[in-house]
Order: structure tokens, then C-alpha cells, then sequence
């Protein structure tokens, strides 16, 4: 894909004038660039990262990291417990670096949404989004892990799901000649994760689209109470303005968009409030013969049947030096542990959590996230690591990792899973856990004071400012959101298409 400036290079003032300016090249924004770059609009895309091929991924998990994850995967929230992040920063955004798992977004969560605000009803029909959805489909080749290339990680978890009577299945992601070489979450070696710089992104670029990258948006330009374009800092320290005849549209994510609409004095509503994610905690499973979990797809199989009680369970592969990180002991017994490390699985536990954090801006622009998990939550959460023992138990485990401080190192006997979801320990320090699939900040409501853009994805105070990625959904979904935050971009596009076609 033709990237059209690299902010790297830009030492001096640079101006450039569109249709319509898009701040951020995830999902939200690729979704957007096509549907109006189909329309012939001039769209100019602005990526904060940088463009990251086969070539550049190494199999060193950190270094990756170190290139494609914002702080490196280690941009922390605020709290008892501070929990890593994580979100890609990278031309295609979280697309790059995700295990490319697809969901629809699941009609019970759409219908608390419009529970909620009957309005959305209208403005989000189901019929409209399972259409969107199934365009997604179609072009990014969705389709469900082949068994060829599964992986041992991802048929043991199959294997004890079946065993204890869970609803389970491959998961479905977006790939074309995947071959297996668990290297997802640093990004595909082979090209065949269809993220957006090699799909949306790319499309909108054929169709007459730019991409900038190295380029970081700091203020949304603003008068009588109509949005005009961006300032923002090239890589190179330049300064640059882009004007914006149509308008602006924010798909920064769930905490740079509210951030950047707060540094622009654009402060309506609940911004940066009711931020919530999917806090996610790893179990370790010992087996008797090689697993090896760094081979193989690196999410291939999920398990669905404690969806509804905010559980979600995925085999999670990891290289070899992720995994040697979690491995316990010191000394002479860490090095028995890792000359048998590729007897280990490793399983996600993903929560539907009900903990509302915020988003505060600070003055470097990078936001800060204080969020961290209640008592509730973390009961629920242990209940999701003991159903993962028990699965892993089911499957031939000899012993199981729980990762939970306070309590037994290594189970061997399933009855204590029964006393570690009985009991669990309340004190959030006693969990490890990242957060991932953010949302909320600013959410998306028909009443003014609930929320900061309407039904459909405009700003409630300030014309021509669109937002468009999962800041604006009401809630988290429990599910891996990519899918849907494309279905719902692309009905953004849509509307703002209409919008400008309206109006010029």
C-alpha cells in the first residue's frame, strides 16, 4: 500500500487541504476511508505509526512489541493494580497486531443498547448491521481456523471444552493462507492476516485516498461551533495543518479520541467517562507431551458456553520468550521449568467486565486510564480461571498454573479449582491481567447529557465532527470487537457520506 507522506521526513511547516480528514487507520477509520473515498471525496488518513511488513517482524515477541504496541505493550491504567493496556499503534491499528479473531456484534448486546436508547433502534437497524457485517466477511476472507494449522494449544482446549460439556468451536478470523506460525500478535511474517493496511485501508487508497504516518494530531481545528480540519507534529518535528472542506472524522480509539476532542476544547458530555474493556487473565496447563503453543494459529479455537455470564475463554499462544516470562521459580528450578516448556498450554480468560473506568488527558496528549477491576468482577474472573483448569484438567493436564497470588502456585488436584471460585481473593493485587477492546469514552446516546456524538456518529455541539470508532459504543460487547467496529464504521461512512452530499 502507497503510503503518500512520511511525517518522519517533515522538519518544516507543511499545510494541505480535503473533503474530509480522518484522525486514526484502524478498523473505524479504514472502514470510513473506503466508504467515502468510494464516493470520490478527497479523504487524507493520519496515522500516529508507522507502516510494519513481513520484513520487519522478528520472532523476538518484544522487540515487535517494542515497534507496533503502543508504549511498547506496556501503556499502564491507574489503580490499586495497574493493568497493561494494550492497543497497536501502526498503519491498520490493533488490525496488525490482534489474533484476528472475528465476531458479529451479538444481537443481545445490540438489543441492550437500544433497551437502552430506543432511538439507536433507527439510527443502528439489525438488519443494516448483519448486512455490513457480511461485506466485512466477504472482504477480509473471514472464515473459521483450519484444523490443518490449529495448532496442539488449540485442540487440547477443544478437547477439555467437549469434556466438561461447553459450547466451544474454531474460531473465525480474518485470514487468507494462514500457515500457522503463531506469530499474530507481533504481526503476520507472511502477510496473511488480512489487517487494513492490506484490505480497507488499501482499498481506499485505490480509490483515491492518502496515508500519512509518523503523524501525530494534536487539536481538531474549530469555528462557530463547526470542525475545519487538524494541527497536528510530523515525526520529524514539523508542523502541520490540514484543512477540511467537508469535515473531520475521529477514529483515534477509545482513549486518544477523547483525548484529542479534550486538548481541542471540544469537552461536551460524558467525555472520557464509562471507559470499559475486556479485562483478560492466562492460564498455564502442564501436559504430559509437547504442546508447544508458540506454533500454530495463535487464537484458533474459543470457547462460548459462559458468554452470557461475561466469560470468554481462547487458547492463547505465545513465543517462547512470553511464555519463559510466565513460567515460575528462580534459578535451578526456572531452568528445569524451561526445558520443559513446550509441554505448556496457555489459555485467556476474557471478561465482560461491568467496571466503568475514564480517560483524562494530559499534557503530552497521550491520555492517561484509570481503571481497575471491583469484587465482582474478580469473582467473576475466578470463576472463568477455575472453568479453565478444569478444562485443561479434562484434557490430559498433569497440573495447572492459576497465576493468582495468595493461592496454590500449581494445581494438581481439580477439587481446589472449586475453592479458588468459592474464595477468591478480592484484593486486585492478587490478579494478573492486561485490558484490551476498548470503549465507551464517548459514547454514543440520543440525550445530549449521556452522550457526546448522536446515533449517528455526529458530535452533539460542534457540525461536520464525526466519531466513528468503539469510543462511541454504549457498552463492551464481551466479544472480540473488530468485526463489529467495522460493521458499525461503515454505516458511519455511510451517513456521513450522505451527510456532505447533502449539504454541498
Amino acid at each position: 500500500m502507497n503510503i503518500a507522506l512520511d511525517g518522519a521526513t517533515v522538519t518544516a511547516p507543511h499545510q494541505a487541504t480535503v473533503d474530509v480528514v480522518i484522525v486514526g487507520s484502524g478498523p473505524a477509520g479504514s472502514a470510513v476511508a473506503d466508504a467515502l473515498s468510494a464516493r470520490g471525496l478527497s479523504v487524507l488518513v493520519l496515522e500516529d505509526g508507522g507502516t510494519y511488513t513481513g520484513a520487519d517482524i522478528v520472532p523476538d515477541a518484544w522487540t515487535s512489541m517494542a515497534l507496533t504496541y503502543r508504549g511498547a505493550g506496556a501503556f499502564m491504567s491507574r489503580a490499586r493494580q495497574p493493568i497493561p493496556v494494550v492497543q497497536g499503534r501502526a498503519v491498520g491499528g490493533g488490525s496488525v497486531i490482534n489474533g484476528a479473531i472475528s465476531w458479529r456484534l451479538p444481537q443481545d448486546v445490540w438489543q441492550d443498547w437500544v433497551d437502552a436508547d430506543p432511538a439507536l433502534a433507527d439510527a443502528l437497524p439489525w438488519e443494516a448491521l448483519e448486512a455490513a457485517t457480511d461485506r466485512v466477511i466477504d472482504r477480509l476472507g473471514i472464515a473459521p481456523t483450519d484444523p490443518k494449522v490449529a495448532g496442539r494449544n488449540n485442540l487440547l482446549l477443544a478437547a477439555g471444552a467437549e469434556a466438561v460439556g461447553l459450547e466451544h468451536r474454531p474460531i473465525s478470523r480474518n485470514v487468507r493462507g494462514c500457515v500457522g506460525s503463531g506469530h499474530c500478535m507481533q504481526g503476520c511474517p507472511n502477510g496473511a492476516k488480512q489487517s487494513m493496511d492490506r484490505t480497507l485501508l488499501a482499498d481506499a487508497v485505490r480509490q483515491g485516498a492518502s496515508v500519512w504516518q509518523r503523524v501525530k494530531v494534536t487539536r481538531v481545528l474549530h469555528t462557530s461551533g463547526r470542525a475545519t480540519g487538524v494541527e497536528a507534529v510530523a515525526g520529524g518535528g514539523g508542523q502541520i495543518t490540514v484543512s477540511a472542506r467537508g469535515g473531520v472524522v475521529v477514529t483515534a480509539s477509545a482513549v486518544q479520541s477523547p483525548v484529542l476532542l479534550w486538548n481541542s476544547g471540544l469537552r461536551h458530555g460524558p467525555l472520557g467517562q464509562h471507559f470499559q474493556g475486556h479485562p483478560g487473565a492466562g492460564v498455564l496447563a502442564r501436559f504430559v507431551d509437547p504442546v508447544r503453543c508458540w506454533e500454530g494459529a495463535t487464537q484458533g479455537h474459543e470457547v462460548t458456553g459462559l458468554r452470557r455470564a461475561g466469560l470468554k475463554f481462547e487458547a492463547l499462544g505465545m513465543d517462547r520468550g512470553m511464555l519463559a516470562s510466565r513460567l515460575p521459580g528462580l534459578g535451578r528450578s526456572l531452568s528445569a521449568e524451561l526445558d520443559r516448556m513446550d509441554r505448556y498450554t496457555s489459555w485467556g480468560i476474557a471478561l465482560k467486565a461491568k467496571t466503568h473506568g475514564r480517560v483524562a488527558a494530559t499534557r503530552d496528549g497521550a491520555g492517561v486510564v484509570h481503571y481497575g477491576l471491583t469484587p465482582d468482577d474478580l469473582r467473576v474472573l475466578a470463576r472463568g480461571v477455575a472453568w479453565a483448569g478444569r478444562m485443561a484438567f479434562a484434557a490430559g493436564a498433569v497440573e495447572v498454573l492459576p497465576g493468582v497470588a495468595g493461592f496454590d502456585a500449581r494445581v494438581t488436584d481439580p477439587a481446589r479449582l472449586d475453592a479458588l471460585e468459592a474464595a477468591p481473593p478480592l484484593d486486585p493485587r492478587a490478579w494478573s491481567s492486561v485490558v484490551t477492546h476498548l470503549f465507551g469514552t464517548c459514547r454514543m446516546s440520543s440525550d445530549p447529557a449521556r452522550g457526546v456524538v448522536r446515533p449517528d456518529f455526529r458530535h452533539h455541539t460542534t457540525d461536520r465532527l464525526w466519531i466513528a470508532d468503539s469510543s462511541v459504543f454504549p457498552t463492551n460487547t464481551g466479544v472480540n470487537p473488530q468485526t463489529s467496529i467495522l460493521a458499525m464504521a461503515t454505516l458511519a461512512g455511510r451517513a456521513i457520506g450522505e451527510a456532505l452530499a447533502t449539504t454541498a
